[in-house]
């Protein structure tokens, strides 16, 4: 399947889905999470504020937030920058995204932990994102370790994959916890 049928049909599942389903989805995935030795032993992990037709991650980042230390994604130009999390300065940044504010950005070296939001990814750890290639860049940049959340349907067969393409090296869905690296 080519990447945008994969985003489609992915779109098309996500719609379908109840808000009571959404929540069961994700407080599943979460406490998958939970249990891995990497969220365990992290203390500094990149997460990012999810958009609706994805993976809700508020309700997990104020159980954990006084535990560990979250950070969020701020687009500035055709990169990511990496913020601290605090719920009262967030703003609606680029592409309608809760954002955090302010200019401590942190070195993407200091995060031992980053949640991965995608479209799709295969048990290879390969990702597809909404095609602008934002974390592609970012994930580059780290050594940390890279863990892809999502709804079980996106899980697919075989993500495309194309030379800038990063991948994840843990994939959690309601269903699994796939260690791929």
């Amino acid at each position: 399947m080519e990447k945008n049928e994969i985003r489609r049909k992915v779109k098309s599942l996500r719609v379908m889905l109840s808000d009571t389903d959404k929540r069961s989805a994700a407080e599943e995935v979460f406490a998958r999470l939970e249990q891995t030795a990497a969220f365990i032993l992290a203390d500094h992990i990149l997460m990012y504020h999810s958009l609706p037709d994805e993976l809700y991650t508020h309700a997990f980042l104020g159980k954990w937030g006084s535990r560990k230390h979250f950070y969020l994604p701020r687009v500035n130009g055709v990169n990511l920058e990496i913020l601290p999390y605090d719920e009262s300065r967030l703003e609606l940044g680029s592409f309608h995204i809760e954002e955090p504010t302010g200019d401590n950005v942190i070195d993407p070296e200091e995060i031992e932990l980053i949640i991965v939001p995608a479209v799709a990814y295969d048990r290879n750890g390969n990702r597809l994102g909404r095609g602008k290639g934002f974390y592609d860049r970012l994930l580059k940049t780290t050594k940390a370790t890279k863990v892809g959340v999502g709804y079980e349907f996106q899980l697919v067969d075989e993500v495309p994959v194309e030379p800038h393409d990063v991948g994840v090296d843990i994939i959690i869905t309601q269903n699994a916890t796939i260690v791929v690296k």
